[in-house]
């Protein structure tokens, strides 16, 4: 608790996707880092997520590209149908065009495979601690930074990054506001191969939007295991949180859907459920030595399947914004806190943002339905392209211009 603050390590609270990548790309700035885990293990749940070129771009910043690369699947196309009547909605070719236009593949992994491809990464930094079982609860400035845990523990830091997901103690210490309960409720689950449809074995990322409602597959695992989702508006008040599925309950939302699209609901012998929430986006994510990122900085819905993504992002952009203020030398963080926040928010707020409208064009019904089926009608790949360039351009290069 005496050292002075050029031997304190930054001190980050997470240890999921966001945490690790916040710790890797301060080691490879040169900084020792502290890892604190509520988990009594450093690992990752869950099943499938879907990854931009973005996602790879901040991968090989964070110098896992290979690693993360070998363990993705690489899909043709993102397709969309209409749950209702089978009607082709759009279709993206993600192959040779779409890799040339935005310099990295479109891919789909299991999170965990994420997860491990950034513990190596840390791993073989040989600057990184992990302290399990520790759960943050709150932080206090003066020279440098004390956290403090739920058993009474203090960590003594020369920062603190705020990666400890949608639930953040370092947000409820330094922001305190409230989440917004979408009401949307999502149940995941991996299926294996053997046991999936063979005429919905694509090597697309597939979604069926429906009224209030839609479904999502993809391959995962080189193709033997297949990612299953599905998203309703719940009929009840929903409390932020995850919990065991029903498949009763999971029935029960989906009348009316096709066979071909239904027969996914009938496929996990176990789901997870989650209920979902963001927040609204906020101007301030730093304050003094302490800075939040991911989930913390920015929870999002899954309408983009964006959240691993910009949290990659957030920990490239705060690596090179360390960089710019020469900010290992000088151990004063704030000006580099302050940069990354200032090259985040509005991009980010723009994900949060965008991701709710997303939501709403998948969930359309009536009317809105029928509209949201012409909306890409016709559209050539180019287009499309053009559309989502604000998302997937990003690169390291880049990142610090705002």
């Amino acid at each position: 608790m005496n050292a002075s603050n050029s031997e304190l390590p930054v001190l980050v609270a997470g240890g999921g996707i966001g945490g690790l990548a916040a710790a890797l790309a301060l080691a490879r700035q040169g900084l020792n880092v502290r890892v604190l885990e509520q988990s009594a293990q450093v690992e990752e749940i869950g099943a499938g997520i879907q990854l931009g070129p973005n996602a790879f771009a901040a991968f090989d910043a964070l110098g896992v590209g290979e690693k993360a690369r070998s363990r993705a699947v690489y899909t043709d196309e993102m397709v969309m149908h209409d749950a209702l009547d089978e009607t082709l909605v759009g279709r993206i070719p993600t192959g040779d065009v779409f890799r040339k236009r935005f310099g990295n593949p479109y891919a789909v992994i299991h999170r965990a495979d994420v997860h491990l491809s950034l513990l190596e990464g840390a791993r073989e930094s040989g600057r990184i601690e992990f302290i399990t079982s520790t759960q943050v609860t709150r932080f206090e400035h003066d020279s440098g930074i004390t956290v403090l845990d739920a058993k009474g523990g203090q960590h003594r830091g020369i920062a603190l990054i705020g990666a400890d997901g949608v639930k953040s103690a370092v947000r409820e210490h330094a922001v305190g506001d409230t989440a917004r309960v979408s009401g949307h409720v999502v149940y995941r689950a991996v299926v294996d191969k053997k046991d999936f449809p063979a005429d919905l074995q694509w090597n697309a990322a597939s979604i069926w939007v429906g009224p209030n409602c839609h479904l999502v597959h993809y391959p995962l695992r080189g193709g033997e295991q297949y990612n299953v989702v599905v998203t309703f508006h719940s009929r009840k008040q929903e409390e932020w949180g995850v919990s065991e599925g029903s498949r009763e309950e999971v029935q029960s939302y989906f009348e009316g859907i096709c066979p071909r699209a239904r027969q996914l609901i009938d496929l996990p012998k176990s789901w997870k459920r989650w209920a979902t929430a963001d927040r609204e986006p906020i101007a301030q994510w730093s304050f003094g030595r302490v800075t939040l990122l991911g989930d913390a900085a920015h929870p999002m819905l899954q309408y983009l399947a964006q959240g691993a993504c910009m949290a990659m992002e957030d920990a490239v952009t705060l690596g090179e914004a360390i960089r710019f203020h020469n900010s290992v030398h000088s151990q004063d963080f704030r000006p580099a806190f302050n940069h990354y926040q200032q090259s985040r928010v509005a991009r980010t707020a723009r994900v949060v943002l965008s991701s709710r409208e997303m939501g709403r064009l998948y969930h359309a019904r009536g009317v809105e339905r029928l509209v949201r089926n012409e909306l890409w009608k016709g559209r050539t790949p180019e287009r499309f392209y053009d559309a989502v360039e604000w998302l997937y351009d990003w690169r390291v290069e880049n990142c610090l211009a705002a």
